[in-house]
This record gives structure tokens, C-alpha cells and sequence, in this order.
């Protein structure tokens, strides 16, 4: 089975890291053969690049530039036909909307792979809801339920597939990423890895953890550099915030990192304190596979991935019930060790990527020919 995966790829977050890890995984599942196409080079290009995968840039392309957009699905069009792929998978309404379309005149299985909320209001969206998939594959129930807004498309869930890399010696390791970021063996580490977006909830953590500023012995590292102007703004609003709150000593940015895992093998706590709701949360089930506890608002996607055996779920935008979970796992070594145990156990059972992968391969084998259905 040859699936063609189009996106723009001119950041990186979730849905980029799902596309490395289907690179990564590409011998977990044999019988499943998985092709890019980028619009930008970047980061995403690099990263396949590096694991040998197969990419075809198809040219910047905007939508307010029409003519860039009519180049690229030329390159698209010639890829297609070079290639007699068996599916084309379309990340998000933007690619959807941008290159669907080509997916019916070459008479190939269309899939839209749905990462965000659906409202059926976006400009992009209503452009989507043009070019009509065989199938949506929704990376939680809680995405899933709102296909309907602009489809009436048949719909499955498919958890996103997780690789974590197994850390051989971690205490040599934690003890050489806190030397190298200047933090105390015997601080305890809260850690938030995610995109410099306000609704994911830095703020909020800021917030909490200056309630925290009497107890000792604690260091939040912040992950996620500037992708988007905007996002520059808020790195200096939070900066400025944190200066404010008395707290700012205790508080590292660390910008964009590409060595997340030893961070999280680092640390001791992941927050994640989202003030809307996540649609499903890939930095949730690293920070699992890590062995550290998870906390964060219940709200989305997180309610499917966090529960009791893993972490801790607090009300939206309430720091003081953030901040009361984050002292009992700050102070407390033994309930941070169990749910630590529980979270790996639970990232396996959700996002084991040979499991994740067989369910995709036998969401995709109905759409094709007989011939790749074992």
C-alpha cells in the first residue's frame, strides 16, 4: 500500500511529529509505504530527509497567491502519476482544500486526516468542505465529533502512533542536561514542552507556580521556541510575567529544542495547563513514555489520554487548583514514582505504534484495491 501524505510543513508541532514518526516506523508495518509532499522546506523536510524518506517539495505555496498554488499541484499532479500511489492522505483542511481535488481526477482514495476541531466556520474549512474524503481519520473522540460540521463522511478514530526512545543510562543523563541548563540535582524540574500558542497555557502554569514561590526547591523548564511573529509577543509577555510574579529565577526558557527526550528524561513533572482544549496531545504521551506524571486541564483531547493511574486533572483556568496539584507532586517522591510507572503503561496501551499502525493499515485497506488486503 503506497500512501502519499501532502502538507505544508512549514512548522513543526503535532502533526509534523506524527509524519517523522511514520518515517521512523516505516518497517513496523510492511505493508504500508508512506511518501511526502511538502510545500516548504524546513525543519518536517530535513527530518524525513535524515530517515531516508521519500519527499517531493511542491513549492511555497500561499492561497492569496494563486498562481503558487496552481505550480504546486503540477508538481503534485506529476508525482501522482510517476508514482500510481494507492491513497493520498491530506493533513489538515489546508491540504485538503489546497490538493484534494487532484485526488478525484487521478481517481485515487481521498483521506482527510483531521488534527484540529472542526467548526464548519473557517474560510479554509468551508474551501475543504468543497472537495469531499472517502474517509476522515480523527486523532481523538473528541476531534471525531466534530466532523460532522463539515462532513458526513464516514469517520474513525485512530490515536496517533507514539515512538519514545528507550534512555540507557538516565541518571548519567539527567545529571548532564541539569549541569548543562545550570539546574540543582535536587530541584524538582516542571517541565512544559509545546508550541508558543497562548491557549496552550504557559501563562496559567506562571500563574500557579507563583503561589508555589514559599516551597524550595523547584525549577520549571518552558520548551517551544518562536515559529510565528505573533508568537515573539507572547515569549516576552510571558517573560515579562514572570519577572512580575517574583518567579523569573526559577523560570528557563529553552526555546526550540530537537532533544525533548533528554529534557523529559530530566525532569520530574510535565504541565501542560491548556486554556482551550487540546485535540488530542502528543507532548501528553512523550512526557508518559518518560515516566513523569502529567498534569493539566480537563478539557479535549487530554480527558482521553490522562487519568488517575498517570496524573492529575484540574478545572480550566483555576491556578490555585493547578498550583495544589503541583505541590502534592513536588513534595511528594513516591506518588511522582507511581504514576510515573503508570504513565508508560498508559502510553503503550494508547499509542503503541505497531498496534496504531495495523489500525491504520486496516482503516485503509477497504478504500483500495483487493490486492494489498492481506
Amino acid at each position: 500500500m503506497k500512501i502519499l501524505h501532502v502538507y505544508a510543513g512549514n512548522l513543526f508541532g503535532g502533526i509534523e511529529t506524527l509524519l517523522v514518526t511514520l518515517a521512523k516506523t516505516q518497517s513496523i508495518c510492511p505493508g504500508i509505504q508512506h511518501y511526502f509532499a511538502l510545500c516548504f522546506e524546513g525543519r518536517l523536510a530535513n527530518e524525513l530527509r535524515k530517515l531516508n524518506a521519500k519527499v517531493r517539495i511542491l513549492g511555497n505555496v500561499r492561497l492569496s497567491r494563486p498562481w503558487t498554488l496552481w505550480q504546486a499541484r503540477s508538481q503534485l499532479q506529476k508525482l501522482i502519476q510517476q508514482e500510481q500511489f494507492d491513497v493520498l492522505i491530506c493533513h489538515a483542511c489546508w491540504s485538503q482544500a489546497a490538493f484534494g481535488s487532484l485526488a478525484r481526477r487521478n481517481r485515487l482514495p481521498l483521506v482527510l486526516w483531521c488534527h484540529d476541531v472542526l467548526t464548519g466556520q473557517h474560510p479554509i474549512e468551508r474551501l475543504a468542505k468543497f472537495v469531499l474524503p472517502d474517509l476522515v481519520i480523527a486523532n481523538s473522540r473528541y476531534t471525531e465529533a466534530s466532523v460532522p460540521k463539515l462532513y458526513q463522511t464516514p469517520s474513525e478514530t485512530l490515536l496517533i502512533p507514539v515512538v519514545f526512545p528507550e534512555v540507557t543510562h538516565p541518571e548519567s543523563l539527567r545529571q548532564a542536561v541539569r549541569a548543562e541548563l545550570n539546574t540543582p540535582e535536587q530541584s524538582i524540574v516542571i517541565i512544559q514542552v509545546s508550541r508558543l500558542e497562548r491557549w496552550k497555557g504557559h501563562s496559567l502554569l506562571l500563574s500557579a507556580l507563583a503561589k508555589l514561590h514559599s516551597i524550595p526547591n523547584w525549577t520549571c523548564w518552558i520548551v517551544g521556541g518562536v515559529q510565528r511573529p505573533g508568537e515573539a509577543d507572547y515569549l516576552g509577555e510571558l517573560k515579562m510575567q514572570a519577572e512580575a510574579l517574583g518567579i523569573s529565577q526559577r523560570i528557563l526558557f529553552l526555546g526550540q529544542r530537537t532533544d525533548v527526550p533528554r529534557l523529559l528524561a530530566a525532569a520530574d513533572i510535565h504541565c501542560q495547563p491548556n486554556t482551550g482544549a487540546e485535540p488530542f496531545g502528543i507532548a501528553f504521551i512523550e512526557a508518559l513514555y518518560a515516566g513523569l506524571p502529567v498534569v493539566t486541564t480537563a478539557l479535549g483531547g487530554a480527558t482521553e489520554i490522562v487519568d488517575d493511574s498517570c496524573g492529575k486533572l484540574v478545572p480550566p483556568n483555576d491556578p490555585d487548583a493547578l498550583s495544589e496539584a503541583l505541590a502534592i507532586l513536588i513534595s511528594n517522591h513516591q506518588t511522582r514514582t507511581t504514576l510515573g510507572l503508570g504513565g508508560k503503561v498508559r502510553a503503550d496501551y494508547l499509542c503503541n505504534p505497531k498496534n496504531q499502525l495495523n489500525k491504520l493499515f486496516r482503516l485503509l485497506s477497504p478504500l483500495i484495491s483487493p490486492k494489498v488486503v492481506p
